[in-house]
């Protein structure tokens, strides 16, 4: 038997966190489990972090989750896993509901439920596993703002309209404490490499200078679950990393950064926030465009490919998704994209 949940809700759960709100808080107050629970929760925690070797934020996701399925089953008169059963379960999910949860949070929460009855089935911690009929309530998907490629390229070379006046400067004192001219070239070659790779703003933090092979144009980059997987980039990216690296990098860095490819002003490796400053700050400098994030530039990238013509098993391997159903929904972008354009162009429309 496999150690990994049912691709299902593995893309389940990837859509969630690219197309919902941020989770809503749990409702447990599990500070007093039984010994039972609080040891399964314990086991449960290990296999997480070691076993599957799961970020930390995933982690405390799974953890937060569950911790309230077992307060409630402990509320039922339930003091270890034996007492865990479809009735409880839906029990759980209902209550959830009548306090006004969200639909994309009892999805999650369904999910979770159903990540963790599968292993504490396979681990011989109860007889069958009873989440495997436990439904999921059925959540719109919204579809991803993406930009045009002229938009893209816009944003990403920095080719765009004088910023306003009114534009706030960047935060943690950037402007002040290191040269405009270095971070403007360390911002190129992030944004660069973003679009050219498609890769999560966590991944580009966590580049090293060894990971970029700039023979091939290739990039090393270990995704969720520390997953590592190789991505091309092109000309562009390559010559706008040549030059961070070779003036930008050499102006910027401390000691503290070590091997990280991009440092922020004060010389350490840059963190997420800023990069995501610097996306926003860049989309509010092309006239038109949606203001994205990161990630935005992610679904921008997937569409763009699949519009020029790459296939779909393709997108889902320089993207890292563990599922194609996660990567389908760029498929309906591009749709959405044609129709938009045909209603306009065509006559009889």
């Amino acid at each position: 038997m496999t150690n990994r949940e049912h691709p299902a809700d593995a893309a389940a759960l990837a859509r969630a966190k690219a197309t919902q709100a941020p989770p809503e808080p749990s409702d447990a107050s599990h500070d007093e489990l039984p010994a039972g629970l609080a040891g399964a929760l314990a086991d449960y925690s290990h296999h997480l972090r070691l076993e599957r070797d799961l970020g930390e934020r995933t982690v405390i996701a799974y953890l937060t989750d569950i911790a309230g399925l077992l307060d409630h089953l402990s509320r039922l008169g339930a003091s270890d896993l034996s007492g865990l059963d479809l009735r409880s379960l839906r029990s759980w999910l209902a209550k959830q509901q009548t306090m006004g949860r969200s639909r994309a949070t009892l999805a999650r929460r369904a999910t979770a439920a159903r990540v963790f009855t599968s292993w504490a089935f396979r681990s011989g911690r109860i007889t069958q596993d009873v989440g495997a009929r436990l439904g999921s309530p059925k959540v719109g998907r919204t579809l991803p703002e993406v930009l045009r490629p002229d938009e893209a390229i816009a944003l990403v070379s920095g080719v765009a309209a004088t910023p306003d006046p009114s534009t706030p400067a960047p935060k943690g004192g950037e402007a002040a404490s290191a040269s405009a001219e270095a971070i403007r070239l360390r911002d190129d070659a992030m944004l660069e490499l973003l679009y050219a790779t498609g890769m999560r703003v966590s991944e580009l933090v966590g580049l090293d200078l060894h990971d970029i092979d700039d023979d091939r144009r290739l990039v090393r980059v270990f995704g969720k679950g520390r997953k590592e997987r190789s991505v091309p980039f092109g000309q562009p990216a390559a010559l706008a990393l040549a030059r961070w690296v070779g003036v930008g990098r050499a102006e910027l860095i401390e000691d503290a950064a070590g091997s990280a490819l991009f440092v922020g002003a004060r010389g350490k490796r840059i963190d997420q926030r800023a990069v995501r400053e610097v996306v926003h700050r860049r989309a509010r400098q092309v006239p038109g465009a949606p203001d994205i994030a990161p990630h935005g530039l992610r679904h921008t990238a997937a569409t763009h490919l699949l519009e020029g013509g790459a296939d779909l098993r393709t997108v889902q391997e320089l993207l890292g998704h563990a599922s194609l159903s996660t990567t389908q929904v760029y498929t309906h972008v591009s749709t959405d994209r044609l129709r938009r354009a045909y209603q306009q162009a065509h006559p009889r429309a």
